[in-house]
């Protein structure tokens, strides 16, 4: 493992939950139904990942295995009412992506199981704690805090001599506290950061401009849903305003942009899938703590750094896991 994550995370992950499988399996001659509330398409790579991982024990599509698919390509404001009606069709479990389809679905249903992802699944309320989720519902949530303040460090060296820089945000996902916290880590090394909000595809345009406007030399964009679904227009729009910036998935950067640190987005729906084959098997939710992600990438992208006149010092390629040239 790179020096850049053995360090940082060591004491992260000393903490994360490893369960072995059930050691049972499905009943023959059974149809397991499920559906996926979610704002990717059938075809994004994270859910081609989660089938496949699925098949892996035994769980194929078509065979034994059946999805709903009234789940895919949602927008936020569909959740609730999309999750509803699936519930009314009696699914073995809902896998959802992101606090806000976890949270429709919760809303929805409190028998059927709910295998959630979210950036922070207690801080957003989704669970009463990693270790006991309670309810029907469990998953597997992002480091995303820590993760966002890792993210920051990355960008100011890439960016050296930056004294002001920004953030965008999701007010859905990050609290003020959380907030609050980073820009007070990033003061205190001199650094002036400003938070830029944006709650919905149509904000984020507007948003980066005002980050542009207001003299930032360099974006962090934080974790939500929002950014990961309207990754292309973040991606676009940063290029557009030749502003650095860094983003949540290894994916986002190898898509065009300048820098991804995290875990891969098709692996956090691999090892979702792990937790879902439990319940399939016959495990309650409620018996079944938050996993947490394990493996971190640092992906830095030359050919996009290149398109907008900057240089990435020496240093952080060298210990990126992947430079795309």
């Amino acid at each position: 493992m790179p020096a850049l994550r053995r360090r940082e995370f060591i004491t992260l992950l000393s903490g994360a939950a490893v369960w072995p499988l059930a050691a049972h399996a499905q009943e023959a001659g059974r149809t397991y139904r499920i559906a996926i509330l979610t704002g990717s398409p059938r075809e994004a790579p994270q859910s081609v990942a989660c089938f496949d991982e699925l098949r892996r024990f035994g769980f194929i599509e078509g065979q034994n295995l059946a999805v709903d698919p009234r789940g895919f390509g949602l927008r936020e404001q569909q959740f609730r009412e999309t999750a509803a009606a699936i519930v009314k069709s009696a699914p073995d479990a809902i896998v959802t992506a992101g606090g806000p389809s976890t949270r429709a679905a919760q809303e929805a249903t409190k028998t059927i199981p709910i295998l959630g992802t979210a950036d922070d699944m207690v801080a957003e309320g989704l669970v009463a704690s990693l270790a006991r989720p309670g309810g029907n519902t469990t998953g597997v949530s992002l480091l995303a805090p820590e993760l966002d303040g890792k993210r920051q460090d990355i960008l100011m060296e890439a960016v050296p001599g930056a004294h002001r820089m920004a953030a965008l945000a999701d007010p859905a996902i990050s609290t003020p506290q959380h907030l609050q916290a980073l820009q007070e880590a990033v003061r205190a090394r001199g650094v002036e950061l400003t938070i830029f909000s944006a709650r919905t595809p149509e904000e984020i345009v507007p948003a980066m401009n005002g980050a542009k406007a207001a003299g930032a030399a360099a974006l962090n964009v934080l974790a939500t849903p929002l950014f990961f679904f309207n990754q292309r227009v973040v991606i676009e729009h940063a290029a557009a305003l030749r502003m650095p910036a860094i983003y949540q998935w290894p994916e986002m950067a190898e898509a065009g942009g300048l820098a991804g640190y995290g875990p891969r987005i098709t692996e956090w729906y691999r090892q979702l899938a792990r937790v879902l084959v439990k319940v399939l098997r016959g495990e309650k939710p409620a018996d079944l703590p938050i996993e947490q992600p394990t493996n971190f990438e640092l992906v830095i992208n030359l050919q996009a750094a290149r398109a907008i006149g900057r240089e990435v010092p020496a240093g952080l390629v060298l210990r990126a896991d992947k430079v795309i040239e």
